[in-house]
């Protein structure tokens, strides 16, 4: 029987089932793939710790191991330290770009300890991955998934989706 494909290939192309045209590797969310004597062991990160489609996540990726041969394998979960959105890689971004989702800027940076909290906006220069004009407006706060953001430009009249800044 011929040994089965590399488990971090596999895993490699199991595609984010909110956002189907990016890798679970692209988003960041796969922390590591390591066999061992013939096991698995995968650890992914949430993009928060609400996200609704880690047990699909989970699923995707066991079942993809499955497919490819390998009968051992384990999803581990790790929180810490937590997923920003810098860990998209910049083929991800350009994905996100080409699908027409805006994909986000730099992760705010914060000290260590207690969040500061702050009652005035931030200010927001999102540009419209359709024509590039970066006056757009929000629409909604929360798109398709709460990490998203519903967004339009006047310029060329297209709504679009934002991912947020995490």
């Amino acid at each position: 029987m011929a040994a089965p494909r590399s488990a971090a290939a596999v895993v490699g192309a199991v595609v984010d089932p909110e956002l189907p045209m990016v890798t679970l590797v692209e988003l960041g969310i796969v922390r590591e793939v390591r066999e061992d004597a013939g096991a698995v062991l995968v650890t992914i990160t949430p993009t928060y710790s609400g996200c609704p489609a880690m047990e699909a996540i989970r699923d995707d990726i066991l079942g993809a191991l499955r497919r490819a041969g390998w009968t051992h394998a384990v999803v581990r979960t790790r929180i810490a330290p937590a997923w920003t959105t810098d860990w998209i890689s910049e083929s991800g971004r350009r994905k996100l770009a080409e699908a027409g989702i805006a994909p986000p800027g730099a992760a705010p940076r914060r000290a260590a300890g207690p969040v500061p909290l702050t009652l005035t906006p931030r200010p927001v220069v999102i540009a419209c991955p359709r024509c590039g004009d970066t006056a757009t407006e929000e629409i909604a706060a929360f798109g398709a998934t709460a990490c998203r953001e519903l967004r339009r430009c006047p310029a060329c009249g297209e709504p679009f989706e934002h991912m947020k800044e995490i």
